[in-house]
């Protein structure tokens, strides 16, 4: 690999290698992932060909999983994350617990030091970051009951990951002999901790909003689009600089932060399109960890931590979930989501290994094992539905909660003189209407009369989504200067039984519009022209059938026209 061009070729070289094994892995009906990860195989130091740098696949990985922490912090609210901390906590302290003092017996198992087996049950008791939430986005569960729980827990792991890279150094160093060391370590850790939160959420919750707000009233979407990842990547890595956090978990609080104001729905939208591509670069950069010469000698330690993992983790999740009396399919799907590892593992890991702790074939053992349950994840998730069908919870009502009926039947695109009229009209005759709309202030000025009203771009499916558009009856798009078709191809992939009304000032614009699927186009020059006859004809005495007579004809050739 040319070295002067590194960053450039190990990101081409990931993305296509990852592009080409994702699609044999689609086309066999497994999961991408596996794809991913047989890519950082293929590229990594240990096969023939090409050789990324794994150096920056790592860091470019470490950015794949800030964004998609602080994608999910905009969608998870401080009374979520409170709201199950009476499962999340127990449920994790018991779980990391149970895998520690397995790796213990495994380490000892294969002649490692206790030490070793310590350090290695942390490594295996945390869950990937990328790969839970992946797996929950995919399976539509990320953002229910279950899924917070799940999101909880892991936060919670984080915590407890962070207060073992801190202690780690102390451990290996020797002072452990003196408690006291031990003793202020955990202090420091759990105070800069309790800082990075209170200031993340105390002082964000007013700074951060505020600073959106001005360079929202721009109206610029790169520069929105600019401070929404400074603010992700810049609360990241100051949590790592100035609190000895993780990035991760500085980008989640970040996320909840900015998640709280009216300008999540166009933050997830807008400033996070490069997240599912760091995100292949993370299971990418894993798959280059993996020597495959050192299987064969490692089989029996690989096999014992992936039963560990695959067995003893879920089964550990879902006891606990079960004695907190929280439903079946709950204690289900939080104990298949945390059935493998990642990420942090390999930090906690790279430690051990650095302070003498772990030996090397400890790392080995890990990133086969994360290879493999990383892979097997996804399939084993699939089970999910059929589980919960067989094992039904039995104090559940039969067939579930009723749906909730939708509460905006009618989303307005747009809110000027002509969606203003629209969402009056719709409300003096009891519809409600759900507004989406680019001007942060019109935006709070509706929410302030009590009309519902989304800031973001009705182009980007996120934001159809917030807006409830697969629930919707009719999408109107009322907006002027902006083309309707990206707005109705968009809603129309979301909810293909959703009417779509569509304004068009020019009649060369109409034909796009019905193109892209609106049932109704209302062309501004054609009405104005309509307009104007039907008052000249009723000066000129023309009854009202020839008036309506006249009205269906032109209405009929626009149609023809368009």
């Amino acid at each position: 690999m040319p070295h002067e061009l590194p960053l450039v070729f190990t990101i081409t070289g990931g993305l296509v290698a990852a592009l080409f094994a994702g699609l044999g892995a689609q086309r066999l009906g497994i999961s991408p992932i596996v794809g991913y990860l047989l890519a950082g195989v293929a590229i990594g130091p240990f096969t023939p060909g090409f050789v990324a740098d794994s150096h920056i696949a790592e860091q470019l990985a470490e950015l794949g999983v800030v964004l998609l922490m602080f994608g999910v912090g905009l969608h998870f609210h401080a009374r979520d994350l409170l709201a199950v901390r009476a499962v999340a906590i127990p449920g994790a302290a018991v779980q990391i617990a149970v895998a520690t003092a397995l790796g213990v017996v495994v380490a000892v198992a294969f002649g490692w030091s206790i030490a070793a087996g310590l350090v290695f049950g942390v490594a295996i008791s945390v869950a990937s970051t990328v790969v839970l939430t992946r797996v929950l986005s995919d399976n539509d569960a990320l953002h229910t009951p279950a899924g917070h729980v799940a999101v909880g827990w892991l936060i919670v792991e984080d915590l407890f990951t962070v207060v073992v890279l801190v202690l780690m150094p102390v451990l290996g160093s020797g002072e452990a002999q003196s408690v006291g060391g031990v003793l202020w370590a955990l202090v420091v850790a759990v105070v800069k901790l309790a800082a990075l939160v209170v200031f993340t959420i105390v002082v964000g919750r007013r700074a951060l909003p505020w600073f959106l707000g001005r360079v929202a009233r721009t109206r610029s979407r790169e520069l929105f689009t600019l401070t929404v990842l400074a603010i992700a990547l810049g609360i990241a890595v100051g949590s790592m600089v100035l609190f000895g956090a993780s990035m991760a978990l500085g980008a989640f609080l970040a996320g909840m932060v900015v998640g709280q104001s009216e300008f999540s729905t166009s933050a997830a939208s807008e400033a996070l399109p490069m997240r599912d591509a760091f995100a292949v670069l993370f299971f990418v950069s894993v798959g280059m960890l993996l020597d495959p010469g050192e299987l064969a000698m490692n089989a029996l330690p690989i096999l014992a931590t992936l039963a560990i993992v695959l067995i003893a983790k879920p089964v550990a999740a879902f006891v606990v979930v079960r004695a907190l009396r929280r439903p079946r399919r709950t204690a289900l799907t939080v104990g298949l989501a945390l059935a493998q590892i990642g990420e942090f593992s390999f930090i906690v890991a790279v430690l051990g290994g650095e302070l003498g702790l772990l030996p090397p074939n400890a790392m080995q053992v890990l990133v086969a094992t994360s290879i493999l349950t990383i892979a097997l994840n996804p399939l084993i998730f699939r089970v999910l539905p059929w589980l919960a069908a067989r094992w039904p919870d039995t104090d559940a009502a039969p067939g579930g909660p009723p749906p909730e009926p939708a509460e905006h039947p009618v989303i307005v695109v747009g809110y000027g003189p002509v969606g203003e009229t629209l969402v009056h009209l719709l409300r003096e005759n009891g519809v409600a209407a759900t507004v989406l709309e680019l001007n942060v202030e019109t935006v709070r000025a509706l929410r302030e009369q009590g009309v519902r009203a989304i800031y973001g771009d009705a182009a980007q499916k996120e934001v159809l989504e917030q807006a409830g558009v697969r629930t919707a009856r009719a999408l109107v798009f009322a907006a002027v200067g902006t083309p309707a078709d990206a707005v109705i191809r968009a809603a129309r992939d979301l909810s293909p039984d959703l009417r779509v009304i569509a304004r068009a000032p020019y009649l060369s614009e109409a034909s796009a519009a019905r193109a892209a699927g609106a049932d109704v186009v209302v062309t501004a020059e054609a009405e104005v022209a309509l307009a104007m006859a039907e008052v000249l004809l009723d000066r000129l005495g023309a009854t009202r059938e020839q008036l309506d007579r006249t009205r269906d004809r032109v209405r009929e050739e626009l149609a023809q026209r368009i």
